[in-house]
């Protein structure tokens, strides 16, 4: 199986919204949301961008403070974090302002109840001007209303969807070392609709096809 980042649907959608943060205009709010349900290729999406982008990725943890997401913010920007929350603030505004970044808040979920932490969000984006994006799971939309001033900031906004027939082509075309006709395809397609899954179903249909000796693979081969 090739290690090959592929850009389904969702990862399109992606690339078009944070490229419209990024080319904002100075004075207009720069902040967007992704989310939807695991497996769908947010996380990889980030990780791509950021290495494309040099974009800045903090994760929130289960229980994280304002303290504690400013201080890996701090660290990932290089510079020692100092104790308190002002002086953090003023770390990470100072690195911001002299290297402009994209910011992504991934697992923005663990944030929602430190009210503090979504305010110094705000704040950040207030202050430098760069970009922010925040990445979270299911309802985490409705979650962010709850804070007028932040979500007010929010341009754009896009939910991963499940992979319909033509991503799923698109990844096994894409990552699978043996050649998988469609009507397998379409069979995987109505079996499984996250990335984790599909990967589950193709590394068993791999192993097989090398150690039956199969350059491709149909129904029969598989008995179904």
């Amino acid at each position: 199986m090739k290690n090959i980042f592929v850009k389904t649907k969702n990862v399109k959608a992606f690339i078009a919204l944070a490229t419209n943060l990024k080319h904002t205009q100075k004075n207009i709010p720069k902040m967007g949301l992704v989310y939807g349900d695991p497996g769908l290729g947010k996380t990889n999406a980030i990780l791509w961008w950021s290495l494309k982008q040099n974009a800045i990725i903090v994760t929130a943890k289960n229980g994280m403070t304002t303290r504690w997401f400013l201080s890996e913010l701090v660290a990932d920007l290089g510079e020692t974090p100092q104790y308190n929350i002002p002086a953090l603030f003023e770390q990470a505004t100072r690195k911001l302002i002299e290297k402009p970044q994209m910011l992504i808040i991934d697992e923005v979920d663990y944030l929602i109840n430190e009210s503090r932490a979504i305010e110094t969000i705000r704040d950040l984006h207030d202050k430098t001007g760069i970009p922010v994006l925040l990445v979270g799971m299911g309802v985490v939309d409705k979650k962010l209303r709850r804070y007028k001033h932040l979500f007010d900031r929010i341009i754009d906004i896009y939910k991963f969807e499940p992979f319909n027939l033509d991503d799923v082509k698109e990844i096994i075309r894409t990552i699978s070392d043996v050649y998988i006709e469609d009507e397998v395809i379409e069979e995987i397609h109505k079996r499984a609709n996250r990335f984790r899954q599909i990967v589950k179903i193709l590394t068993k249909i791999e192993h097989l096809a090398k150690s039956e000796g199969y350059t491709k693979i149909t129904k029969e081969e598989l008995g179904w």
